[in-house]
């Protein structure tokens, strides 16, 4: 059987094959941290209980409010200019790692100035948000993983990431086992970062490449922010959808609610791998394949697409179904009353599957991020307002039914309101509704 594959994989075409194993490679990350590292997160949920768990949480989601600053939207753009302007590199390069590190340190204060102005009483939460945002800084030097991106070489910063979390999942466990206070918990998470920076580092050096050779040019670094800071407030929005309710049940309810709320986010989007994994390796092709035909642009999205779906409905199907055995296996009793929640979550996956291909492959291959900004800011509204309405009703039922809601509105309704956009709509229709299983007619 080996060699039947091995034989199969030799008829693919080099380019084809070099996606297939950048695939494998990320999709082989994700397995390792979804089989580790979700069983070490229930250990620690476990552990510190709903209410310090929720603080955790609070604050982790408070920062991640603010790091689109940090990252600011450069990583589809900068990778773009790559495969447009290789003998740039070292400028692109460059210029991306000095933005992305002021953007950290900008983030890094944000988020401590805001946990001091809503919460002026609350020592652990200021300190659980100091260490938490510190990790911004540090994910400066992933502007080292665009350039394995664009080489189709995720391997490597596969190889440097799994080993900074091997290293500190052994450190969470020790934790655990010490009973070491949240703070330390904390403290983990941005080692973990910083030893990935470090493992990404010595990963571009050992595929011969300079860090000292990066030359940041301010006009490079003008004409960067100029197209990417539409993708700035929309990552704002995008944050606000994403996390936003997190901090809305913290203020409004309690970090107990935070706490049972977390645990199904966890279950739900572990699966977000996937597309992200899929999307990032064949996102090229499609770019290439645009600059060839619109036909075989759209026709390969299309196909993108299908795949989503359906591997959204074999993730959600069985969940919905197994939502509170799940949580009550994991996590404990504690969290069983997050069983409603997770069924409604589990389905926001089927927008996020596909809002993914829109974002990162047709708003950026068709420049329309000022669209992008208007579609994640009216989303994040929704879903605010929806919060608002519903929190004080169902607590973290009526968080789940808002994200729910604000997800299929700009990943899926938006596509119909603008225009451009419906082209993308009626192909993720075709997608949803499995329209590519029937039989195609032939004249």
């Amino acid at each position: 059987m080996l060699d039947q594959l091995t034989a199969a994989m030799q008829k693919l075409s080099p380019r084809l094959r070099k996606i297939i194993s950048n695939i494998s490679w990320l999709f082989a990350d994700r397995i390792l941290r979804l089989g580790v590292g979700v069983i070490v997160v229930a250990l620690i949920a476990r552990y510190l209980g709903p209410q310090q768990f929720g603080a955790l949480n609070y604050a982790i989601a408070l920062v991640a409010l603010f790091r689109i600053f940090a990252t600011l939207g450069l990583e589809r753009i900068a990778i773009r200019e790559l495969v447009h302007t290789p003998a740039a590199k070292e400028e692109i390069l460059g210029t991306v790692f000095i933005l992305r590190l002021l953007g950290g340190i900008f983030t890094w204060l944000l988020a401590i100035s805001t946990i001091f102005l809503i919460r002026p009483d609350d020592t652990l939460s200021h300190y659980l948000v100091a260490i938490i945002a510190a990790g911004t800084i540090f994910e400066a030097f992933d502007a080292i993983d665009f350039w394995f991106q664009w080489q189709v070489k995720s391997k490597y910063t596969v190889l440097a990431k799994n080993t900074a979390f091997i290293i500190v999942t052994g450190l969470r466990i020790t934790l655990i086992t010490i009973q070491a206070p949240v703070i330390f918990v904390a403290l983990a998470i941005l080692t973990e970062t910083m030893l990935g920076a470090i493992g990404l580092v010595i990963a571009y050096h050992f595929n011969r490449q300079a860090l000292l050779a990066w030359r940041p040019k301010l006009a490079r670094a003008k004409s960067l922010l100029q197209e990417s800071w539409p993708l700035i407030i929309a990552g704002v929005a995008i944050m606000i959808y994403l996390r936003i309710d997190q901090v809305m049940l913290g203020q409004m309810v309690g970090d107990q609610a935070v706490g049972i709320y977390a645990v199904t986010t966890r279950i739900s989007s572990i699966w977000y791998f996937i597309p992200v994994g899929i999307v990032s390796s064949v996102a090229p092709s499609i770019t290439e394949a645009k600059r060839t035909s619109e036909t075989l642009y759209y026709s390969r999205l299309q196909k993108l697409l299908n795949l989503m779906a359906v591997l959204a409905y074999a993730i959600a199907i069985p969940i919905t179904f197994l939502a509170k055995p799940i949580l009550v296996l994991m996590f404990g009793a504690d969290y069983a009353s997050g069983g409603r929640v997770l069924v409604i979550l589990v389905w926001t996956g089927m927008f996020w599957f596909l809002g993914i291909c829109k974002s990162q492959i047709w708003i950026i291959n068709e420049g329309r991020t000022r669209y992008n900004l208007i579609e994640k800011s009216l989303g994040a509204i929704v879903n605010i307002l929806l919060n608002f309405w519903l929190i004080p009703i169902y607590q973290e039922t009526g968080a789940a039914i808002a994200t729910l809601i604000s997800y299929a509105f700009v990943d899926y309704l938006m596509c119909f309101i603008y225009p451009p956009a419906r082209v993308v709509g009626w192909a993720m229709t075709k997608a949803l509704t499995l329209n590519f299983f029937l039989p195609s007619k032939k004249n």
